[in-house]
């Protein structure tokens, strides 16, 4: 296994709380160079992927490799972009969804459902849902000044910024301060599982929360979505995301089916729920012996712990937009990685929790956020720095910054015994005559 993989992959186990030991386990094959980005995407990928098949593999009792080919794992990263409906080519990002230049800057919008793209043409006060009348709204405006206007509204939109501005707000600071994700035992209670498979109770939406399930259904669990009647996923996603699962319509708000939510809660043994913070408190959704996995995007914790976010917004905010970018303008990563990385992961914690209740009960608490990935990727995977691999020397040409040979062995000279001299000016004599 290579050394940078098995380190990604070390990493995520351990903060999973995994046997060590499991992760020879893993092999990893296929086509490398896949997903290519200044970031470590890939070995992100590999690393979320190998921690999920061996939580499933430990938890099954399953013997044999975990075998994580990187054509397959490259191809589900982007599995919305090659999805086909009847042939149809999927709609990822709605028109009024992207970057847009404002007066000091850059913001990233999203509004792929109805009630977000209402909200964002409600704050810009703009009378035609188009992209050039909200490119023109947004151009008269600072980017912060957009993005506070546009949460205010209920929309989602966030100010392009760098990484050190990212790291030096309140919000970057909690980030950084907190561990990629964290796993609780909040009481004494016994499991709650019964004959028969796995019961997920899935309340997630778009990719990450979705990934998730649909790996936890690809397992064997019967996963069980729910939606509210009047905000359904969006058709693609949908198709998408919840193969493997069954879905169902219910309005919490309205008695009845407040109850039949309950008595499906009360037979849960996995609940995952994908809203931003404090979304769901007020249903109550707390069972003795459940175990609970709650996805957002920016945290529970610091200013932006109630916002809502998604993939593209966070990738904006913690500076990857700009890592990404050019000088003319933001970029993206070549996947959803955060989303998909944060799926996998969480499917990963879920069945490593299901198997440590086994062992010693309790009720079981999972949080994990897109920003909490950002941060790992961005500050923990190792990443190419061709600073590490140039050296300066001091010579008659002054002072040469140069490469380092890439010819090394134990033993072996670890650098040129002389700098270059003046082009010419040494003796057309050999040094020992």
């Amino acid at each position: 296994m290579d050394n940078t993989v098995r380190r990604g992959t070390e990493l995520l186990w351990s903060v999973l709380g995994g046997d060590p030991a499991l992760v020879d386990r893993v092999s990893f094959v296929g086509t490398s160079g896949l997903l290519p980005a200044r970031l470590p995407v890939m070995d992100l990928a590999r690393a979320a992927v190998a921690v999920a098949g061996l939580a499933a593999v430990e938890r099954s009792g399953a013997p044999g490799t975990v075998r994580v080919d990187d054509g397959a794992v490259a191809t589900a990263f982007v599995s919305e972009r090659h999805l086909r409906v009847d042939g149809r080519a999927p709609v990822n990002f709605a028109p009024l969804s992207g970057f847009f230049r404002a007066a000091d800057g850059w913001i990233r919008t999203h509004a792929n459902y109805p009630h977000h793209r209402a909200a964002l043409v409600r704050a810009l006060e703009v009378r035609e849902e188009s992209p050039e009348a909200v490119r023109a709204a947004i151009g008269q405006r600072g980017a912060e000044e957009v993005e506070a206007a546009v949460y205010a509204a209920g929309g989602l939109a966030v100010a392009v910024r760098t990484p050190e501005r990212w790291a030096a707000s309140e919000q970057g600071r909690e980030v950084a301060a907190r561990p990629l994700l964290t796993r609780e035992r909040l009481d004494e209670a016994p499991p709650r599982r019964r004959s028969g498979p796995l019961r997920v109770l899935d309340l997630t939406r778009v990719i990450a929360g979705p990934v998730a399930t649909r790996t936890l259904a690809l397992l064997g669990a019967d996963v069980l979505r729910i939606d509210p009647p009047r905000n359904p996923e969006l058709p693609d996603q949908h198709a998408d995301t919840d193969i493997g699962k069954r879905t169902a319509a219910l309005d919490l708000e309205r008695p009845a089916d407040r109850r039949t939510f309950d008595e499906l809660l009360d037979s849960a043994d996995v609940l995952v729920t994908g809203y931003r913070p404090g979304a769901l408190d007020r249903f109550e959704l707390r069972r003795p012996g459940l175990v609970v996995a709650r996805l957002s995007a920016w945290g529970d914790y610091g200013p932006w712990g109630e916002r809502r976010g998604f993939d593209s917004l966070v990738q904006a905010a913690t500076g990857i937009a700009v890592t990404e970018g050019s000088e003319e303008k933001p970029g993206v990563l070549p996947a959803q990685a955060l989303d998909h990385g944060s799926g996998y992961l969480l499917a990963a914690a879920v069945l490593r929790s299901l198997t440590e209740q086994d062992r010693d009960g309790g009720t079981r608490l999972v949080r994990l956020a897109l920003a909490q990935t950002g941060h790992w990727l961005t500050h923990t995977l190792p990443r190419y720095d061709p600073e590490r691999y140039l050296a300066e020397t001091d010579g008659p040409l002054g002072r040469l910054r140069h490469a380092l040979s890439p010819v090394s062995y134990e033993g072996g000279p670890a650098g040129w015994s002389r700098p270059p001299g003046l082009q010419g000016g040494d003796d057309p004599a050999w040094l020992s005559a």
